[in-house]
C-alpha cells in the first residue's frame, strides 16, 4: 500500500518533488514516474546521503569489511543516473544535492509532492525495502501549505550540508 501510495504521488505531481533518501538505489517503480514527472516539467530535487555519510562508511583508517563496499555501490548507482539524466541536471529541472556533514551519518527519507503532500517514512526507497520489508508512512495533506515554513527551515537545515550536483 506504501509503495503505490508512493507512486501515485509522483504520477499526480504537478510542479515539484523532493525525495530525501540516505542511499540512491530508488526501485524502477520510482524511477518511471520521476522520468515522467520531468518530462511533464515537474521540477525534481534529491536528497541524498554521500558515501562517507552512510551507516556502512569505513574510514580509511578502520579495518575492511565487506558491507563497507556498499556506498561505493550506490554512488556508482548514483552516477550512471546522473549521467543518463544529465540533460535535466543541466536544465536545472533535476536537482541532486548530496548532503555531508563531518563524521555525521544522514538518514533522512520522505517525500514532499507539490508543496501540500507530506510523506514521513522509514522505506529506503530502495528494491529490497519495496519487496521484503514492511515499511510505513505517514502522509498528510496539507491543501493550505501550512506546514511549508516549518518545512522549508528543516529543509534549509539539511540543505545547508549538501553539495549540488553539477555534472555526473
Amino acid at each position: 500500500l506504501l509503495n503505490s501510495k508512493i507512486c501515485q504521488l509522483l504520477k499526480n505531481s504537478k510542479t515539484s518533488i523532493v525525495i530525501f533518501t540516505p542511499y540512491f538505489n530508488l526501485p524502477r517503480a520510482i524511477i518511471k514516474p520521476l522520468l515522467a514527472a520531468l518530462k511533464r516539467k515537474v521540477r525534481v530535487t534529491l536528497v541524498v546521503g554521500d558515501k562517507s555519510a552512510s551507516d556502512f562508511y569505513l574510514k580509511p583508517t578502520e579495518p575492511y569489511s565487506f558491507i563497507g563496499i556498499i556506498p561505493y555501490i550506490y554512488e556508482q548507482i548514483l552516477r550512471r543516473f546522473a549521467k543518463r539524466y544529465q540533460s535535466y541536471i543541466s536544465s536545472g529541472r533535476l536537482e541532486v544535492k548530496l548532503w555531508r556533514d563531518g563524521d555525521n551519518s544522514y538518514h533522512a527519507k520522505g517525500i514532499v509532492v507539490d508543496e501540500r503532500f507530506h510523506l514521513l517514512t522509514g522505506s529506503n526507497l530502495n528494491p529490497r525495502a519495496w519487496s521484503l520489508d514492511l515499511e510505513n508512512g505517514l502522509l498528510v495533506s496539507d491543501p493550505q501549505q501550512k506546514l511549508m515554513p516549518v518545512f522549508e527551515r528543516e529543509y534549509q537545515a539539511i540543505i545547508n550540508h549538501a553539495q549540488s550536483l553539477q555534472h555526473y
